[in-house]
């Protein structure tokens, strides 16, 4: 099934279960608006700072900064016909876009996110339900652990992993056994979100591309509500100027230590270092 099945479908699924409850409120009243205690989402707006160069057969699924160094993780299998070399883990030259040390995975996996915790890599694979571990600086896959989701984006707080899996839900786990802790609906303007993908952790806060549209969600990740959006229009509008190969917006990086967001797409020809707005 591919994606666009999947959300097709997955779309399908929530449209009648929300007439479903409605058919069946008792109170018969349904004025289309969100309830009033649905938070507002605010717009963030952002300005590019620097242009980078980004490899444009890397269909980018996991983008992270990690000690000054920026790895990826990108998507591909045998089975694939999206054009790009297997899934791979990358460490990139941010100068020059260029991998400097790369592994495959196995050709029947299609690799997903990727996060860094404690010189650990952890490598979410996409329907095939496992999660690869590797360390730092070998990539020497040491562990293999079971997931009943799918893979899509994932990050840490510093302490748990946090997990999308392509629905409304962040999955957090534990990073030494992949036990999963607890599931989050995320909400934006009192209804589910839908097809959260990457996923990077800023400040407190989840950061969550939106598959095939050009927003970044802002997650509260103890509420579920999204409480920004980062609208990439203007940026994808560029890309595919350049390249009309280029694909979605997909790809966020936090370097912690200089105060630093990066974005990026599948198979993009450009990297952005962005600055926020309030």
């Amino acid at each position: 099934m591919t994606r666009l099945l999947r959300s097709f479908l997955s779309a399908a699924v929530i449209v009648s279960t929300f007439f479903s409850c409605k058919t069946n409120d008792k109170s018969g009243e349904n004025n289309g608006q969100a309830p009033a205690n649905a938070q507002s989402v605010k717009s963030i707006s952002y300005s590019i700072v620097n242009t980078f160069p980004h490899d444009t057969s890397s269909f980018t699924q996991g983008l992270v900064i990690y000690k000054g160094q920026m790895y990826e993780g990108t998507g591909g299998a045998d089975y694939d016909l999206v054009g790009s070399k297997k899934s791979r883990l990358m460490k990139v030259n941010l100068q020059s876009g260029q991998a400097e040390k790369s592994i495959d995975l196995p050709g029947k996996y299609f690799g997903e996110g990727i996060t860094i915790l404690n010189d650990t890599v952890y490598q979410l694979t996409w329907r095939e339900h496992t999660v690869f571990v590797y360390t730092l600086p070998d990539f020497r896959k040491v562990k293999e652990f079971p997931i009943n989701t799918e893979g899509w984006g994932i990050t840490h707080n510093g302490k748990d992993l946090i997990v999308s899996d392509g629905t409304s839900n962040l999955y957090f786990y534990e990073p030494s056994t992949f036990r999963l802790l607890r599931t989050q609906s995320v909400m934006q303007n009192g209804e589910l979100s839908f097809n959260l993908n990457e996923l990077e952790y800023i400040d407190g806060f989840v950061y969550a591309n939106q598959w095939q549209q050009p927003y970044i969600f802002k997650i509260d990740p103890e509420s579920g509500q999204v409480v920004g959006r980062i609208d990439l229009t203007q940026a994808w509008d560029r890309i595919k100027q350049i390249d009309s190969e280029a694909d979605v917006p997909n790809g966020i990086a936090y370097d912690a230590e200089a105060k630093k967001i990066y974005i990026t797409g599948k198979k993009w020809p450009e990297l952005y270092e962005i600055q926020l707005g309030q």
